[in-house]
């Protein structure tokens, strides 16, 4: 009796047990490593839906989600390696505000669709910028940059941005004598002086939180009047334009061509080995 129940017992083992060795057979056994990367990927994941969330609108075409989810792992991964640390122990990493389940899920299935995709330059993870909407156009890299590193960030044609709500705006700054002595090849303040001194566009546009850094400034009274054009600093992808390509049937890869020509789309599989 004893004898068959032992029999028993080992038969219910080896059924219990089979499905892990035959994993093992046939991946090998796990690392401690393994699981470590593992569990820094799942949470890498939750942190860059909760970022695309943020950057992207719930009426935007698949393509483009898949553009921008594209945009945010090159961006977050290009700090990975970059600093050559472990991003995901800093404090409060991975949380994410409350998003709806149903839009989390969908920007999970984006992200899925497109695992492991990288926009790369000359073997390196590109810088990809992005702007909402462009004055029309948008901006040359080495002129904003002062680089010519980045020769994929070129003057790029958007002329259906101009059709945008959101395109134009005016409002009035509590500042006398400010004028823009240059402006880039598509439009956009390089220079402007302020009495005495003098800012970059970008400097002047963060002080007075204007709308883009594409603007026109006119004295008025005691104030200046400012007129913008765009949304955003106007460098790199002009999410209203890509969107609009989407509508139109191009897939995500076509229109990252467009707007970052001459870089390639790479998978990158294990980025965070790389990270002490």
């Amino acid at each position: 009796m004893l004898q068959k129940f032992k029999k028993v017992l080992a038969i219910i083992t080896i059924i219990v047990l089979l499905p892990y060795i035959f994993t093992v057979f046939m991946n090998g056994r796990r690392t401690g490593k393994e699981e470590e990367v593992d569990a820094k990927e799942a949470l890498l994941k939750q942190h860059c839906i909760g970022v695309l969330a943020k950057e992207v609108s719930s009426d935007y075409e698949d393509e483009m989600l898949k553009v921008q989810a594209l945009l945010v792992r090159t961006t977050i991964y290009k700090q990975v390696e970059e600093l050559g640390e472990d991003i995901t122990k800093q404090e409060d990493f991975g949380k994410i505000e409350e998003i709806e389940k149903s839009w989390y899920r969908k920007l999970e299935q984006i992200w899925n669709d497109t695992e492991g995709q990288v926009i790369m330059y000359e073997g390196k993870l590109a810088l990809v910028p992005f702007h909402q909407v462009s004055n029309g156009k948008t901006r040359n890299g080495e002129e904003v940059l002062g680089s010519q590193d980045y020769p994929y960030l070129k003057m790029k044609e958007c002329p259906k941005d101009v059709e945008a709500v959101n395109q134009m705006e005016s409002k009035f700054i509590e500042v006398k004598g400010a004028k823009v002595e240059k402006y880039d090849e598509a439009g956009y303040a390089l220079h402007v002086k302020v009495g005495e001194e003098t800012c970059t566009g970008e400097s002047f546009r963060d002080t007075y939180q204007l709308a883009s850094s594409c603007f026109e400034l006119q004295e008025f009274e005691k104030n200046t009047r400012v007129i913008t054009k765009g949304v955003g600093h106007g460098l790199g992808l002009s999410q209203y334009t890509a969107n609009e390509m989407a509508k139109e049937g191009k897939g995500y890869k076509e229109i990252l061509q467009y707007f970052f020509e001459g870089t390639e789309i790479k998978e990158v599989a294990e980025i965070l080995w790389k990270i002490e």
